[in-house]
């Protein structure tokens, strides 16, 4: 399938493949391991940084928003509420020159995120969507700025369409939509029919999709379907960075797909840890910021190691791996210790075909959206909503 570059401002991403902003994932050790599977096509993106921590230089947020050489465009993920505060952050990145892109976050549905009018809560409030739109875009300068969201709150509340409009009047360089509403969390199946719609009603700027992408199949289904300029990839990749390497032979019109024997995962895993231990100890990530604890632990213990245990599961499934070994490298604090668990496993096992593809990460669905109250009286009324509502917390 030949699709065209996709086009974010002054920058050519070729081919349209975005890796999706997730909390305690998308660090820069997760970022560098995918890009180097892609052969640095694509385009990979921050955690979510907390438009407040970010104005008030809080020493984790600055570590988070640190990207290694290789990195371009620098791209980062931005989190607020508030029209004043969003507008600061992004003039803060574009004076100081701390990122080529910011991508703003209307797609989050976690409670904590919501229950402050945030993430996919926020596209219900149009007037207070545009404000934060416009002071994102005026502040930005020549940074192209988009944003990522939802089809709406729940099937009652869906925003997707009215969002894109104001988006588009507001100056945004492109949307990403997530098929599925926040109330759907991450089950079900994600309706790639909204995708259509929203490319249809906004045909001034790119439209990428997202949801449900385990392959690099489905990634050109979904274009060859919807008619978007593009993909955002998600938990897709989870234990599988190799995945942008099919993206990109997909794209190209080349059929190749990597199907990794054990000892190629293996091998990932640990360079994978090794990326965390590094970024950890070398400060790139205030103590404790993605790891378990404060940063102390036993002696000997692995920051990077630790960090990598919540990635374990996703790279050995499919595999024949008993359970008691699957625990054992759960819970593995060193680099030595982590090689030395995979060393005793038959690392010339094949892919395992059908076992270790499709859906991973989270899957629940039908929740209920926690809201602030009286936040579905009026779409239009924004009292209440104020610099207070802003998450302290970046990455997470």
């Amino acid at each position: 399938m030949s699709v065209s570059a996709l086009t974010i401002g002054p920058h050519q991403v070729r081919p349209p493949v975005v890796l999706a902003p997730m909390a305690g994932i998308t660090n820069a050790p997760f970022r560098t391991l995918c890009r180097e599977f892609s052969g640095g096509k694509g385009l990979f993106v921050s955690e979510m940084i907390t438009t407040r921590a970010l104005v008030e230089r809080n020493e984790k947020t600055m570590r988070l928003i640190r990207f290694d050489a290789s990195e371009k465009p620098r791209s980062i993920q931005l989190y607020g509420v508030d029209p004043a505060t969003v507008g600061k952050a992004v003039r803060m990145i574009a004076e100081e020159d701390l990122a080529d892109h910011i991508d703003l976050n209307f797609g989050c549905p976690v409670p904590k995120v919501t229950r402050k009018g945030g993430g996919s809560a926020l596209p219900y409030k149009r007037n207070l969507l545009r404000a934060i739109l416009r002071e994102a875009v005026s502040g930005a300068g020549d940074l192209p700025v988009t944003m990522k969201m939802r089809k709406g709150i729940d099937d009652d509340h869906i925003t997707y369409l009215d969002a894109g409009r104001i988006a588009v009047e507001e100056g945004v360089t492109a949307i990403a939509l997530h098929g599925r509403t926040a109330a759907q969390h991450y089950g079900g199946t994600a309706d790639w029919d909204s995708i259509a719609r929203l490319k249809e009603h906004v045909p001034e700027i790119p439209v990428l999709g997202n949801g449900d992408i385990w392959s690099a199949d489905d990634a050109l289904r979904m274009v060859r379907e919807t008619g978007c300029d593009g993909v955002v990839v998600g938990r897709g990749c989870l234990g599988r960075p190799w995945l942008f390497a099919d993206l990109v032979a997909a794209f190209e019109g080349r059929e190749e797909r990597m199907r990794p024997t054990l000892r190629v995962v293996a091998d990932a895993m640990v360079r994978h840890a090794t990326l965390l231990d590094e970024w950890l100890e070398s400060g790139g990530a205030a103590h404790g910021a993605s790891a378990e604890g404060d940063g102390g632990g036993r002696e000997g213990e692995s920051r990077g190691v630790v960090d990598f245990r919540k990635h374990v599961a996703w790279y050995l499934k499919g595999f024949s791996v008993g359970s008691e070994m699957r625990k054992r490298l759960a819970v593995t604090s060193s680099l030595a210790e982590l090689r030395s668990g995979l060393d005793e496993l038959d690392l010339d096992q094949p892919w395992p075909d059908g076992a270790a593809d499709g859906p991973r990460g989270r899957t629940s669905g039908n929740n209920r959206v926690v809201l602030p109250d009286g936040w579905l009286r009026d779409p239009y009324d924004c009292a209440g909503v104020s610099s207070d509502a802003e998450l302290d917390s970046s990455g997470g």
